[in-house]
């Protein structure tokens, strides 16, 4: 089903974005055995930028929360429910007219890849320690916002 702001825009930077009123991505986190680590989507082939490593996400819907629309979209790109993440803080990459937020969140319970339901954009999902993210082909928006997000997961710690 199309959203009234589904489709391609240009951004004052000249760079291609989908998703007319923005967009925005659910970076779910945890501590793991070496350091946080993060769970990121194998985007479809076919897809925008399809073969990269990214968060779950896309197009805000009209009037949407940027939290609203990114646990909307790991719903559908992965089966993610409100109840199985606690929302953190959110980061705003502003390209100027169109802006990407991810959302940090963290698991309510314990939550692996085999829990989820990939729907046709996904084509895997898994957890990364995010100080071995330099070897991941991770999709160029996520790649960019690295330098930013460290700090929000280096500083975001998770429910008792």
């Amino acid at each position: 089903m199309r959203s009234p702001t589904d489709g391609w825009t240009t951004c004052r930077r000249g760079h291609r974005h989908w998703g007319l009123a923005g967009a925005a991505g659910l970076l779910l986190h945890r501590p793991g055995p070496t350091g946080t680590e993060v769970l990121l989507q194998l985007r479809a082939d076919w897809s925008h930028h399809g073969g990269t490593w990214g968060t779950p996400g896309g197009a805000l819907h009209p009037a949407e929360s940027a939290a609203d629309g990114a646990l909307r979209e790991a719903g559908e790109e992965l089966g993610l429910t409100r109840e199985d993440v606690v929302l953190g803080p959110a980061s705003v990459d502003d390209h100027g007219g169109w802006s990407y937020t991810t959302v940090l969140a963290v698991p309510a319970r314990p939550l692996e890849p085999a829990d989820l339901r990939l729907d046709e954009e996904s084509s895997g999902v898994g957890w990364f320690p995010v100080d071995g993210l330099p070897e991941v082909p991770l999709h160029p928006g996520l790649a960019a916002s690295l330098p930013v997000l460290r700090p929000l997961l280096s500083r975001a710690r998770a429910p008792r």
